[in-house]
């Protein structure tokens, strides 16, 4: 007589959950990655040594060799560190937006928001192709303009993955004493051009551009571990397929320097005796294009041939925070007299740490 409610309740619940996602499917291929990766950057010494005196059939201690050997040597190992790096850092930033940044920096006091500004510029990095935007972006948002500065001096200079590499390469002394010195300057930097009351030398279309009233952002999606891994290999796709060209360039220099430069040269010109070290190291490195992976074979190189450290961080400072691209990009977004004010004071904050870890170290 009545129908059967059970076939009626079958029909309607529509079609069936589709099956999870497998453990590899999640994510789970990454921890199988690791032992790989673990491998691969154990045996790199032994295979760099075989290519260069075993395949080549070069001669151990020779310029050549050497100089073939620390190329062979340097390429896989800065590409392992720079993916690993990549991968974590920007797994970790999936839970750090930049509108978080911007809220947590809007209208804070001086020398609490330069703090702040430096420290986010850590955690969060930026391109210089994302300067002017970002740059735009924060004013609007309340951003005072020192502690901005602040943030865009600390972004490129001390990055996550200038610190890692830094880390893997040199160990957690020279880490910390660049993070902190970077730090400094970052702050101070940002401290001075605040109190300086710079604003009027923005460019006219950027004054006009935060008079309008800023655009409405939208609530922040909450990502599952699936699409935050996903993230973080485009992250590394990004990155590390725009920046391995400046890679090989600098393992190039880094290798020529290491196989072909005397010790002694290298100490004349960048060692502590001398007063001109710190300031040519400023003076070469601010013209050069490069990022953190790609100067720091040349960092290697140069430590290693007897160049102080103190000019050598100048050096990388200089090449990474102060680079000569970056700074024609800012002149979309400033007039002359503010970006010769702001590269000023950078210079002359990494100037300073130069001479002093110099006389100290």
């Amino acid at each position: 007589m009545s129908e059967n409610t059970g076939c009626e309740c079958a029909c309607t619940t529509g079609k069936p959950d589709a099956p999870r996602p497998s453990f590899l499917r999640r994510g789970g291929w990454v921890l199988l990655a690791l032992p790989l990766w673990i491998l691969l950057y154990a045996v790199n010494h032994r295979v760099s040594e075989w290519i260069a005196f075993g395949l080549f059939k070069l001669t151990p201690k020779s310029h050549l060799g050497e100089a073939v050997a620390f190329f062979f040597y340097d390429v896989p190992k800065v590409l392992l560190l720079l993916t690993l790096i990549v991968f974590i850092v920007t797994f970790l930033q999936t839970f750090v937006s930049p509108t978080k940044v911007r809220n947590a920096l809007a209208r804070r006091t001086p020398g609490i928001g330069n703090a702040l500004g430096s420290v986010f510029g850590i955690i969060t990095p930026f391109c210089s192709c994302s300067a002017v935007p970002l740059f735009i972006g924060f004013l609007r948002a309340g951003v005072p303009l020192g502690v901005t500065f602040s943030f865009l001096v600390a972004a490129p200079m001390i990055n996550e993955v200038a610190l890692g590499m830094l880390f893997a390469m040199f160990g957690w002394k020279i880490a910390l004493l660049y993070a902190g010195t970077g730090l400094s300057i970052a702050f101070l930097s940002g401290l001075i051009l605040g109190r300086l009351k710079m604003e009027r030398h923005l460019e006219g279309w950027v004054q006009d551009a935060l008079k309008a009233p800023a655009m409405g952002e939208s609530e922040e999606e909450t990502l599952t571990l699936t699409l935050r891994i996903a993230e973080a290999i485009q992250g590394v796709k990004d990155i590390v397929g725009k920046v391995w060209p400046y890679i090989l360039v600098g393992i190039l220099v880094g290798a020529f320097i290491h196989g072909y430069v005397p010790e002694s040269f290298m100490a004349g010109l960048l060692g502590n005796k001398t007063w001109y070290s710190v300031p040519l190291a400023v003076a070469v490195g601010v013209p050069l294009y490069s990022n953190a992976a790609g100067v720091m074979p040349i960092v290697e190189a140069l430590l290693g041939k007897g160049a102080a450290l103190g000019s050598t961080l100048a050096f990388m400072m200089a090449v990474i925070g102060l680079s000569l691209p970056e700074t024609i990009i800012l002149r979309k977004v400033m007039r002359p007299r503010l970006i010769a004010t702001f590269v000023g004071v950078v210079a002359l904050g990494i100037l300073l740490v130069g001479y002093l870890f110099n006389a100290i170290l």
